[in-house]
This record gives structure tokens, sequence and C-alpha cells, in this order.
């Protein structure tokens, strides 16, 4: 029956496939696996002989007495060599080897017929089924080791090459899958640009069945594909059209890498397509351009408005001027001519009249002031050292009046506008003689020149610090803002001198600052850049 199973070719629970059978051989102590040996002979002191023979090459040897015996252990087993004796009863070992070479599986399986006397016939046969070799008894223990061991040494070169190869099919299987699974098209091509793989993906994108893909060149799907762009380095980055293989163009973006091979370079390309991508994109390109659009119209009205408040304020304080002059006149020569016909109260209120219309004329005053900072003026070179001195000159009744000294350092000559110069350092120093303690004002002026780097950054910072009342912390934000006053009514002026001040150091590309505390006096600091001829 197992002799029928065999010849027929039937799947037996004993017949294992190449697939499924178990990896042959014990593993040594090296690693090394041992090779089975199968041994065929009906005679028993046969078997002992050349199991000794063999026992020395320390490999598996398997014994078997017939020939039925040695197909049930072939089902089971793979063999490195079987040694068949050709006389046997029942089934001798030519029809054994007959059925043994009739099964796939150990078709191949070297076969080395042992006979005790010569025959042509036999030797013919067994050749015809494919014996590899005749050992005749006596057999030599040493010629058959040296034989033996030929095929051992065979057997496990063939075993590392199929552990090679499965290797090499379980990779590329997991490279497939990986393939498979990427959500771009993957399309992996030769130098020359044929197709060597793809992915499912890469069928949807096209349009175009696998293996209608598989051998054209990459630029039916990339027109503008090119090799050298890719081939260079990893991760070659390109935005390129793509064509459907109803010729319909769509943008692409493309990644891709040189895989050096054997056989050659071959090229992966992760193909994406960003066609919703490009209608985003141009939609926002379209909304920045109408943005874009309303913004300079919107700045355009905006500049025409300030341009027609600018001229109206200045119109407004220009104008005022000579009304306001007239009424204090008019109420001082009230107050001249009916002087002794008032009583107090009458002239207190007077009085009340003449120093709102003079605190409106300083207002007034600062507005124009405060408009003119941004006239076009020509920049010149100007000594500050200069500067100081006409601010002094203008100053001088306030000077003398409350005993101030006004000291500098060398203060330096520079590219700026003398007259915003003037204006800033004109109402520094007259905050500090204005808001004075009791005892006599002291105020020293300097600068210092501070690099950052590059040359052409270099600004001056200049400070000028008095020993007045001071401000308290939390109203340094505050002072330099238009009509912002700290002490009321107490000290003359219209609140307007420090914003004049920021405004001018602004115009001039520079910033302002102060640090004080309340009773220890202030320092007022402010930087002005080092521009030079042609900036």
């Amino acid at each position: 029956m197992l002799k029928s199973a065999i010849m027929e070719g039937c799947e037996t629970p004993l017949d294992l496939s190449p697939d499924t059978a178990p990896f042959q051989g014990e593993a040594l102590p090296s690693g090394r696996r041992r090779a089975k040996i199968l041994l065929v002979d009906d005679n028993g002191d046969n078997l002992v002989s050349l199991e000794a023979a063999l026992d020395g090459l320390n490999e598996e040897l398997i014994l078997a007495r017939s020939g039925l015996e040695a197909l049930h252990h072939v089902l089971e087993n793979d063999f490195a060599a079987i040694l068949l004796d050709v006389k046997m009863p029942e089934m001798d070992g030519l029809e054994t080897a007959e059925i043994i070479r009739s099964r796939k599986r150990s078709r191949n399986s070297p076969i080395i017929f042992l006979t005790g006397y010569r025959s042509d016939e036999h030797l013919f046969r067994g050749y015809d089924l494919g014996a590899v070799d005749f050992l005749f008894k006596p057999i030599v223990p040493e010629i058959l080791r040296s034989k033996v061991s030929v095929f051992v040494e065979l057997w496990r070169s063939i075993e590392v090459q199929k552990a090679q190869a499965e290797a090499l099919r379980k990779s590329e299987q997991q490279f497939r899958s990986l393939l498979e699974a990427a959500p771009d098209a993957m399309v992996i091509s030769k130098e020359d640009g044929e197709i060597v793989l793809v992915n499912s993906r890469a069928e949807s994108i096209f349009g175009c069945r696998r293996d209608r893909l598989l051998g054209k060149n990459i630029r039916t799907l990339v027109p503008y594909w090119s090799a050298q762009d890719f081939a260079a380095s990893e991760g070659a980055f390109a935005d390129l059209m793509a064509r459907r293989s109803d010729s319909i163009e769509f943008p692409a973006a493309i990644t891709s890498s040189p895989l050096r091979t054997q056989d050659g370079v071959l090229i992966t390309s992760a193909i994406r397509d960003v066609t919703e991508r490009c209608k985003a994109e141009e939609h926002i390109r379209q909304l920045n351009l109408e943005l874009e659009k309303r913004v300079t119209e919107r700045t355009a009205a905006l500049l025409r408005s300030n341009e027609q408040l600018t001229q109206f304020a200045y119109a407004a304080s220009h104008d005022l001027q000579e009304p306001l002059r007239m009424v204090v006149s008019y109420v001082q020569l009230l107050e001249k001519r009916y002087k002794n016909q008032l009583d107090g109260t009458a002239v207190q209120f007077i009085n009340y009249a003449v120093e709102g219309a003079l605190r409106m004329e300083a207002l007034l005053t600062g507005l124009r002031e405060y408009l003119q900072i941004e006239e076009e003026r020509s920049i010149e070179v100007v000594d500050c050292n200069l500067v100081l001195e006409v601010v002094r000159r203008n100053l001088e009744a306030a000077i003398r009046s409350s005993g101030a000294e006004v000291t500098s350092g060398g203060l330096p000559k520079l590219l700026a506008l003398e007259v915003s110069l003037v204006q800033i350092f004109q109402n520094l120093v007259g905050n500090a003689i204005k808001y004075r303690g009791a005892a006599p004002p002291r105020i020293q002026v300097s600068a210092e020149r501070r690099a950052a780097g590059d040359s052409s950054c270099a600004e001056w910072l200049f400070s000028v610090q008095d020993n007045g009342i001071g401000i308290e912390p939390q109203y340094l934000n505050r002072i330099f803002g238009m009509f912002k006053r700290l002490h009321g009514a107490k000290y003359a002026g219209a609140g307007i001198g420090l914003a004049i001040c920021s405004k001018a150091v602004e115009h001039l590309g520079g910033r302002i600052w102060a640090e004080s505390q309340a009773g220890q006096g202030s320092t007022f600091f402010f930087t002005i850049p080092e521009k030079k001829a042609g900036q």
C-alpha cells in the first residue's frame, strides 16, 4: 500500500510537502546541522559494517532492512545520501530507487547503489534511474566515507542556499507588502526609465493595469522625469506634471531615491497626486491678492484721510492763534480799564480767562510743532554740541531764574535733522528745569556710541539726567502720550512736550524711554542710528 501511494503520487498523512517539511538534520553544538544518511540492506551484518564505516562523519545514520522500510523513511525525511543495496527480497534496490525518483521531493536525493557482483544490466538501469555511483562489495570504508562526505557537503551547501533563498523570498514579500501599503503610487524603474515594479496605488492613479505598466518607460507617466535628477541623492524631490492613461495631465509631487543593486541602479519614485493641494494653494493665492488689494486701497484711503486730518489740525492750530490773542488782549484791556470798578471775584475770573486762553495758545503751538515733525527736510551733519548751545540760549531766562546748571560731555556730530534734535533737547532740558525739586536743577547731557556687530547698525545713545522731583515707575509708560500730564495745573504746560520728543526720535529712526523714581530725579534715554552719507 505504501508503494502504491508513492507510485501514484497520493498525499498520505506521512507525505510532507517541501514548503511545510521541517528542517532536516539535528543541530550540533557548533550550530552545524547533522545530515541524514539512509542505509538500506536486508543483511544486518552489512548494515552494521556500513554504520561503522560512516560513524566517523558524525552525521545522523538511519537504517532500513527492506525497500518498503526505506520508502517509509523517505516519506518522513530528506536525505543527504541514500546507500541502497541492489539485491533485496520482495522489492530490490532498483525498484526502490525507481519509486524514490518518482516522488518530486526525493527526486534529487543522491543514491549510491551497493552490489556484490558486477552486472552491466544493473549498471545501465541504475544510472538510468539516476544513481550517482556504484560501490562493489566488499566496501572499502575509506572510499565509502570519501564519497558520502562529498554528498553531505553538497547537501549542506544546498541547505544554505535554500535558507538564503527563503530569507530572500520573505524579504521580497515584506517589501511588496510595504509597497502595497504605501499611500502614494510607487514606481520602481531602471536608470533608463523602464518600469520593473509598481503597486496597486499606481494602477489607481494612472488608470492602467499593472501588467500594462510593467516594461513601459516611466516617462509615459511623468514626461519630464529625469534619472539625473533622482539618481544622485536620497529623497530628491520635484513637482512635475504626470499623465494618466487617458492622456489627462495632473500635478504630482515626486520623491525618488536610488537603490544600487548588482544589476545596476534602480530608482524608487513615490508619486502623489497634488491636484487638490494645488487648488487650495491657488485659492489661498487669490485670497492673498484680494487681501493685498483691499489693504492697499484701505491704506491709500487712510493716508488720504490722515493727510486731510493733518492739514485740518495744522490749519486749525494756526488760524485759532489770532482769535485767542485777541481774546487775551481784550480781557487784559478790560481788567486794566475797569480795575477800580471790579471786585476781587471779577478780577479772579478775568485771570482765569487769561490763563485758559494762554494755555489754549500753548496747546495749539505744541500741536503745530508736533505736526511739523514729519515735514520733509534735508538731512545734514549736525553738531550736537551746537544744538545744546541753541537750547541753552532758548531757555536762558528759565535757566537764570531757576539757577539751573546744564553740563555735557563730548557730544557727537551725526547725520540728522537739526530741528528735530533741537526739539528733543529743548523739551527734555526744559522739563528738567520745570519739574525741579528744592535744590537748583543739575542737568547732565551725555552720549555714547554703541555698535551692534555691524558698523552699519551702530547707534548713539543719548541721556539727559536731572535731580528733579522724579516720576513714579507706574507712570513711565504713559508720559510720552499726547496731552499726558501727571501734575495737573501745578506746573505750566500743555502736556505735549514728551510726545513731541517721542515722535521726533521715531522720525529719526530711534527710540526713547525713561528711568526714574519719585524724589530721586529722572534720566531720559534716546537713540539715534548712525547713518552714513547716502543713507
